[in-house]
């Protein structure tokens, strides 16, 4: 039974998105788009750290790795985007040395771009249900810094924030939060560039609601839980107006959804799921037998959905 044990984030401070204006390119009336209907008023951004230092200061809080780090036997990073430095210049393993974790095994996943966070959870429970020692543990690394120009936003969608989660993993069902069921879809005809032209934008637009909802069904299915037994849904914060569309698509209450953080970090690439669950937990958003509902999207394109049970 794959099992978060705990979870922590960090984010940096908000930013007014209207400082970065010039730099996304955004006209006046795109600038308005974003801060009124997609509910993107700041982002979350740290100039002054690098991709190392934002994912320790997200590990820095996880108090639960404290004494407990020679039973991590893996170290997951999840990335949207491949290693930006060539190895062995990575940042996992300046990371694993700091953390104390070299004996560990060390690899990063991307493969699903912005849900790789999510397939990082569900492969580490694998890893671990194949472990001979059952007190084995996984931790995962999410988010990662808006490098270039060309990851500082996708167009007419969102802007990127560099809020940071870390989580540790275990195959045990005692843990506190319990996997019951995970989908993945992947569409390839995305795949061939990195930003979409208009003619393959207008296709993904038309593909977000009934891929989100597919994946979100395929997952419930696996759960054995219906969607009116959800409590929450954890989601990735690409923007407000599109939550809207999916949750009238699901017959979902747009309450269930947690957008409290979407106007304040921007999407933190894969770390939004586990940030949302880090604050939802900590305002008591979640209680004991709530099952819950993570989401993410990935361009590429996958689209990706799991549920828990705290």
């Amino acid at each position: 039974m794959t099992s978060i044990v705990a979870v922590s984030s960090s984010l940096p401070d908000t930013i007014p998105i209207a400082r970065f204006q010039h730099e996304l390119g955004l006209t006046d009336v795109q600038l308005r788009r974003y801060q009124r209907f997609y509910g993107l008023s700041e982002v979350c951004r740290a100039p002054e750290a690098g991709e190392t230092e934002l994912l320790l200061r997200a590990t820095a809080k996880l108090a639960e790795l404290r004494g407990q780090e020679q039973r991590v036997k893996y170290v997951l990073q999840a990335r949207t985007m491949p290693s930006p430095l060539p190895y062995p210049l990575t940042s996992l393993a300046p990371l694993q040395a700091e953390l104390g974790l070299e004996h560990a095994s060390g690899f990063v996943v991307s493969h699903h771009a912005c849900a790789s966070g999510l397939l990082a959870l569900d492969m580490a429970g694998t890893l671990l249900a194949a472990d001979p020692d059952p007190d084995a543990l996984a931790l995962v690394l999410t988010g990662e810094k808006t490098g270039t120009g060309k990851t500082q936003s996708i167009p007419d969608v969102t802007v990127m924030g560099e809020g940071t989660a870390a989580f540790l993993v275990s195959a045990d069902r005692t843990g506190r939060d319990r996997m019951l069921g995970y989908a993945a879809r992947t569409y390839t005809r995305f795949g061939a560039d990195f930003i979409m032209g208009d003619a393959a934008a207008k296709d993904f637009q038309d593909l977000y609601g009934p891929g989100l909802t597919e994946v979100i069904g395929a997952a419930l299915d696996e759960a054995g839980c219906a969607l009116d037994e959800l409590a929450l849904v954890l989601p990735h914060n690409v923007n407000r107006l599109s939550w809207i569309g999916v949750c009238k698509a699901l017959g979902l209450p747009l309450e269930k959804v947690f957008l409290d953080l979407v106007g304040h970090t921007g999407h933190c690439f894969c770390a939004d799921p586990f940030i949302n669950l880090q604050r939802a937990t900590e305002l008591g958003r979640l209680r004991p037998g709530d099952r819950y509902l993570m989401t993410s999207v990935g361009l590429g394109a996958t689209f990706a959905a799991m549920v828990l049970e705290h």
